[in-house]
């Protein structure tokens, strides 16, 4: 039997040192193990003398770690000393063993270390799901304050820091996370980012020699004060997007140059073209509601008038004025009582059917895309009004032309590497540049600054932006008037190995412990997950 509880010491307690097992009881879905400390005294938390002069015991009950899916209890012997000291205040204290047990705690040492993770990991009302699928019962308030009872980590002084904003109430509040871009950890986060909070912030860490950021103005100006000395490096990503935004912005400028990539439709046989000349045939809207409604009204009183009925008897078994039913019997076909519905009645689309024409000509055949644009210039009718419109498009004999590439497509064919670019995508791009300069211009300005980024040249900026201003284009001016604002950050960036990568990562899982939190987390809460779990 000593044997049995030797081993169990072993396996329960194997970082315990002096614990001796004296029973184990399974009762129920409860394990009991009953423990006593072997150690020859205990030192007081009041004076540290160590003492060993016996004064009593009791008995305490600390939950430890689940064992299969059942509770652990333990039974602990607990010993209280006399202190040894005549000046000490107290005159006995209870002993602690060390690894196992802290003053006022129902857990374990283990225990309170694995429901502080669980609550890093998962907050307080998940925390404590999970700890009771593990088998143990915890309130969500008590995983929180494990949480914050948790002490700050004590990171090196950083040398290379980076600097981003996280958004603690998307569009109004927002405050600053600081990484370490040499251990890819959590500085510090501030609740503001303001540059007064960032410059105070880095008055106190003297020894940082480089901020990484990106080119927000506050935190230029908050690293210029608090940390004169550090060289700032404007981020790699935030250059190239500016770049990208820039050059859709141009291709925008010259969306008539798109069209080029195009083929012309075939023309119709001048004859069939004649005929349509001379008997135009109009092409009244199928699928509205009106037209459809008409049309079946139309189709109902002529076959009862067909069956042999009067007028008279229509108007009664369908419901309606013996003046309507006449005029649907006079009516040869149903487009003769569309007349002063359709024709001759202005219409608040009349002033904008030359744009829609265009933009069909274009290859632009979604209705709601189209009500959706018009809208924007001022149309204040509904939907259904352009469709009605657009339906005989549709079921014309006209082809339509293809669609030209968008804007961002062909922007995104300048950005790409051209060996990444496919054959197709290469020879639409070539047709366009070969008749437009000023797109052909913006593609050589881009593929020399990805050239820049790529291989670490940045103090050939200078040139670049001189190059940029002998073209003038119009698209490119506030890029460039940024880039001279921030010229020593950005040329850093060009240069230098350091980027907010890292930053950007854990800006993102700063989103996920906010979601985690359901948004009734303070910044406290936060800034300890985001410390601690980093």
């Amino acid at each position: 039997m000593n044997e049995v509880l030797v081993r169990l010491e072993a396996l329960l307690f194997p970082a315990v040192a002096d614990v001796r097992v004296l029973s184990v009881d399974v009762d129920g879905e409860v394990i009991r193990v009953e423990v006593r400390s072997t150690a020859v005294g205990a030192s007081c938390p009041g004076c540290g003398v160590r003492s060993s002069r016996l004064h009593g015991s009791y008995l305490r009950s600390p939950t430890d770690m689940p064992s299969a899916g059942q509770r652990v209890l333990l039974r602990l012997h607990v010993r209280r000393f006399i202190c040894a000291s005549t000046s000490c205040e107290r005159r006995t204290f209870a002993e602690q063993v060390p690894g196992l047990t802290r003053r006022h705690s129902r857990w374990t040492e283990r225990l309170r270390t694995a429901l502080a993770s669980i609550g890093l990991a998962l907050a307080g009302r998940a925390g404590a799901r999970l700890a009771d699928v593990l088998g143990v019962s915890i309130s969500r308030s008590a995983v929180l304050r494990l949480i914050h009872a948790l002490p700050e980590p004590l990171p090196p002084p950083p040398r290379v820091v980076g600097v981003d904003e996280y958004a603690m109430r998307k569009g109004r509040v927002y405050g600053t996370v600081l990484i370490d871009i040499e251990t890819r950890r959590p500085v510090d986060l501030l609740p503001y980012r303001e540059a007064a909070t960032v410059a105070v912030w880095l008055a106190k860490h003297p020894g940082i020699e480089v901020v990484c950021r990106d080119r927000a103005p506050f935190f230029a100006e908050g690293a210029r004060t608090g940390a004169p000395q550090a060289v700032q490096v404007a981020d790699r990503w935030h250059l190239w997007h500016n770049v990208s935004e820039a050059a859709e912005r141009c291709v925008t400028r010259h969306r008539a140059c798109l069209r080029t990539v195009v083929p012309e439709p075939d023309q119709q046989p001048e004859q069939e073209t004649s005929n349509t000349d001379q008997e135009p045939k109009p092409h009244w809207p199928t699928g509205h509601r009106f037209a459809d409604r008409t049309r079946t009204t139309h189709a109902t009183v002529h076959a009862y008038l067909a069956a042999g009925h009067s007028r008279r008897a229509i108007a009664r078994q369908l419901g309606m004025t013996y003046r309507t039913v006449k005029r649907y019997a006079d009516a040869a076909t149903p487009e003769e009582l569309f007349q002063g519905q359709w024709q001759g009645r202005p219409s608040k689309l009349d002033e904008f059917k030359p744009y829609l024409d265009e933009r069909w000509s274009d290859g632009c055949t979604n209705a709601w895309t189209l009500w959706e644009e018009i809208t924007a210039r001022g149309f204040r009718g509904s939907y259904q009004t352009v469709r009605a419109y657009i339906c005989p498009k549709r079921t014309s004999a006209q082809p339509v032309q293809p669609r030209p590439p968008s804007p961002r497509t062909v922007a995104g064919w300048i950005l790409r590497h051209p060996d990444n670019l496919p054959e197709s995508d290469h020879l639409q791009l070539k047709a366009v540049l070969a008749r437009c300069p000023e797109l052909d211009a913006l593609t050589s300005h881009v593929r020399s600054f990805a050239q820049m980024l790529t291989e670490r040249e940045g103090e050939r900026l200078p040139q670049w932006l001189e190059a940029l201003r002998r073209d003038d284009l119009p698209g490119l001016h506030t890029l460039a008037a940024g880039l001279e604002r921030d010229l020593d950050a950005v040329i850093a960036g060009l240069t230098l190995p350091w980027s907010s990568g890292a930053v950007e990562g854990h800006v993102n899982r700063i989103k996920m412990l906010k979601r985690q939190m359901y948004g009734r987390a303070g910044f406290d809460l936060l800034r300890k997950r985001v410390l601690l779990a980093g």
